[in-house]
């Protein structure tokens, strides 16, 4: 047999592992899922009441919750569950039906607590629908890691540059007489920037094209005057014998 008073009286005066009392309120809460109203108090207790009513919402269907004293035997199958219809006036009639001869308080706290939970799912529900902006963790630790690592980059690029240009400038002067072993790639780029056309070279090989074009036009084919001297020869040795 379930004896309510002797349950209430450990649970409100030794202890209760579903209370909470806060230390700035005098009132105390209870943290059982099937309390209707989430206060601790001898209507409101689900363990001292072998008759007791709640609204339970699951996967956003709400279900009617009761307790008889009949079923108390079996823990199991203690609480029967009703599920609710969509519709507001509908699910009201519903608890009327089922609560028809319970008292007015658990009557009263039943649809209070169908309202309030049909409140949050469509909250619920528009808060789905509403475009939300995605947050991104930022890694502090990992920026400011990079920052002083492209910080000593840059003051090392910047090193071997001032470095490339005095050692480039010395060479210019004259500083150092012998050729020394420097960095072949920025020896290589003063070669390349600081090479001069051969302007000079061309020149004279036009030139030279020019005087060989200016004989053949005078002469017709090269070598053509030596011919004409043996022809020369031939004739006067010819009349000589004569």
């Amino acid at each position: 047999m379930q004896h309510d008073d002797v349950i209430w009286q450990i649970i409100n005066n030794e202890f209760c592992s579903f209370k909470s009392k806060l230390k700035m309120e005098k009132q105390a809460f209870c943290r059982n899922p099937y309390n209707v109203t989430g206060l601790c108090s001898r209507k409101n207790c689900p363990l001292a009441n072998s008759r007791y009513a709640t609204i339970r919402e699951e996967k956003g269907k709400c279900y009617l919750c009761m307790k008889t004293i009949e079923r108390a035997h079996s823990p199991k199958n203690l609480w029967e569950k009703v599920e609710l219809p969509e519709n507001k006036e509908q699910a009201i009639a519903k608890i009327e039906e089922n609560l028809q001869y319970w008292p007015e308080f658990l009557i009263d706290k039943n649809k209070a607590r169908f309202l309030r939970i049909k409140q949050y799912l469509k909250r619920m529900r528009k808060l789905r629908l509403k475009v939300k902006p995605e947050y991104e963790r930022i890694h502090r630790k990992t920026e400011k890691r990079e920052a002083v690592r492209e910080k000593k980059a840059e003051s090392a690029a910047k090193l071997e540059k001032s470095i490339e240009t005095e050692l480039l400038e010395r060479l210019k002067k004259g500083t150092y007489g012998d050729i020394y072993n420097f960095a072949p790639e920025e020896f290589n780029n003063m070669l390349d920037e600081n090479e001069e056309e051969p302007e000079i070279e061309d020149e004279m090989e036009d030139e030279f094209v020019e005087d060989m074009d200016d004989d053949s036009d005078e002469g017709g084919k090269p070598g053509s005057h030596v011919e004409l001297e043996l022809e020369n020869e031939d004739d006067e040795q010819i009349l000589e014998e004569n």
